[in-house]
Order: structure tokens, then C-alpha cells, then sequence
């Protein structure tokens, strides 16, 4: 754990701009206000860059920007979609606000947020590490990106805490066999369903939601399975199990595109 914090300011440190990847389906959970307080202390410019775009609505999308663009400037990117990496090239020119040479850009995030992806849609094809840097962290390279933009490419992600096994569960870092609480895991997908996409929770699961909450919901969903012990119980954790698999396999999305 300690390790991986050194790595992430070494990061900070070296770089003239941070992104800070998130995944656009969980922006709020997937940034980190600590980090982002020790960015406003060093002074460091950084972009909020929603990746994942192509998997969340544009209503919602305006909503996040608009909330994130008050703490730094936000760009969407998917990268599998090819999306944004322009508009952040500029973007990170226009920030970093650098004439006379290069700009080095370090990049940070969670695991699963895309990281590695958001560097390679920004690079693109054909493009090699040009050299590693001497008395850096070890296996830390420069990454030519071209338009005076370069890369740290470095395992830069910020590590969990034991409080965040909920949002592992939702970016699917950890699956239903490592997870200590699936039942907890399940119904945070099940409150994160009921905000955006009621209608799929009850088509996919054959089940009718009234004004039941999440733990009601996960035993109606229980039922539905004959997910059942001896005695005629339901077996809740066979029921979080089966949720947390379908969400992580994109069975069910957070909203309605």
C-alpha cells in the first residue's frame, strides 16, 4: 500500500500535468479528493477525463461535467470508441501552458478506470517508448505522443482501502468469489440500478418494484431464482452472487442509454 502512494506522487511530482482518469459511469466514486487536495497544494494543473463515455447517457454526462468542471476542466473520452483524445490533446496543451519544450503528462487513476487505455487512444498506433528515465521509479518510461506531449507511462493508480470493496465490485476489480461482503456489493448495484435503470432491473429479473429498498429487492430477486435454503429461507447470498456476476458480465447498465 505504501509502495503504490510513493509511486503515485513520484508521479505527481515529475509531471507538468496530471490526468486524472474516472470512470464515467461512477465519477464521484471513482476520484479521489485526497489526492486532488495534494494537487491543489503542489499547485499542479490536472483535467478530470470521463472515460467510459460511450457507456453512460449525454444528459448524465453534461451533469458530471458541469459538477467536475467547478474542481478542474472534465473531457469525456471512450476509448474504445475513439472519442475525445482530441479535444484533450488540446486540452492538456492549453493547461499545461508550456512554450519552450516538451510537456510531461502523468496520468492516474483507479485500477479499471482505463488509465492504460486513455495513453494509448492518446498516442495512437506506431508509437514506442523513446527512453526511460534515469533515476526514476523503476519501470517508469517516456511515451511520445507527439504535439510536444509525453507520457510517464507508470503504474500510477491509487490503491483501495478496505472501505472501498463496494466500488471494487462495481468496476469489477474484484468478483463475487473475493469479495468479503457480497451482499453489501449487490445492493449498491441494486440502488445504482433503481436510480438509472428501474425498468431493466424488472424486465431482466421478471420482478415488480413498488417502493421496496434494496434489501427487499435482492429477496424478491431471491425469490424469483428459487434462490431457497432447507427450510424455505431465501439464500440472499446466492441472490448477491448471481446480481454482482450479471452486472460484471454487462448483463445490466447503470442507466438507460
Amino acid at each position: 500500500m505504501a509502495s503504490q502512494k510513493m509511486i503515485v506522487m513520484d508521479v505527481i511530482k515529475k509531471a507538468d500535468v496530471l490526468l486524472e482518469v474516472v470512470d464515467a459511469r461512477f465519477p464521484d466514486d471513482t476520484r479521489n479528493s485526497e489526492i486532488e487536495r495534494e494537487l491543489g497544494r503542489l499547485n499542479k494543473p490536472f483535467i478530470i477525463v470521463l472515460n467510459k463515455c460511450d457507456l453512460v447517457s449525454k444528459e448524465s454526462l453534461e451533469k458530471a461535467k458541469n459538477r467536475l468542471s467547478k474542481i478542474a476542466p472534465a473531457i469525456f473520452v471512450s476509448s474504445k470508441e475513439k472519442f475525445g483524445t482530441t479535444m484533450l490533446r488540446y486540452k492538456i496543451l492549453e493547461v499545461a501552458d508550456i512554450q519552450d519544450r516538451n510537456i510531461t503528462v502523468g496520468c492516474i487513476g483507479y485500477p479499471n478506470t482505463g488509465k492504460s487505455s486513455v495513453i494509448n487512444s492518446v498516442v495512437g498506433r506506431g508509437k514506442a517508448p523513446t527512453s526511460s528515465i534515469s533515476g526514476y521509479t523503476k519501470g517508469v518510461q517516456i511515451i511520445n505522443a507527439g504535439s510536444r506531449i509525453v507520457f510517464l507511462d507508470s503504474p500510477g493508480v491509487f490503491p483501495f482501502d478496505e472501505h472501498d470493496e463496494y466500488i471494487q465490485g462495481l468496476l469489477g476489480i474484484k468478483d463475487s468469489t473475493h469479495l468479503k461482503d457480497p451482499i453489501g456489493v449487490a445492493l449498491k448495484i441494486i440502488e445504482r440500478l433503481i436510480e438509472g435503470n428501474k425498468e431493466q432491473l424488472e424486465s431482466f429479473y421478471n420482478v415488480s418494484i413498488r417502493d421496496e429498498n434494496s434489501y427487499d429487492i435482492l429477496e424478491m430477486i431471491g425469490m424469483q431464482s428459487n434462490y431457497l435454503k432447507k427450510k424455505g429461507e431465501i439464500d440472499e447470498t446466492r441472490a448477491a452472487v448471481k446480481i454482482i456476476n450479471d452486472w460484471q458480465k454487462g448483463y445490466l447498465l447503470a442507466e438507460e442509454l
